[in-house]
């Protein structure tokens, strides 16, 4: 007797397995340097958009000065790397948004987070 077709079978169980069990296509990572251009440097003001930017994705955003990496959802964090006008920061982005956090982030910094 001939084993049951595995079309119908292992093709569901193939698909419903890849899609369960491998994220990584989905989540990303992503990284830049970005400078810090507006003249008082990442004061409480700008480092509370900075925050408030990254708790809008789902992705872990990443802050790293000098060999220190601080969670950039994290205010106390972002605060502590003390970065002055001119400050080049890796900015990282992983997960199923990171493309576009990475985005509004990059935005925000070119933009000198909107200090006039």
């Amino acid at each position: 007797m001939p084993p049951r077709s595995p079309s119908s079978t292992d093709a569901g169980q193939g698909k419903s397995s890849a899609d369960g069990a491998t994220p990584e296509p989905a989540e990303r990572r992503v990284a830049r340097a970005l400078t810090v251009k507006n003249a008082h440097g990442l004061h409480a003001r700008t480092a509370a958009v900075l925050v408030k930017t990254a708790n809008r994705f789902q992705s872990e955003v990443q802050i790293e000065k000098d060999g220190s990496t601080v969670n950039a959802k994290s205010i106390m964090g972002v605060l502590m790397l003390a970065s002055a006008q001119g400050t080049v920061l890796t900015v990282s982005a992983e997960g199923p948004d990171a493309a576009e956090a990475m985005a509004a982030l990059e935005a925000l910094f070119e933009a000198g987070f909107h200090e006039g």
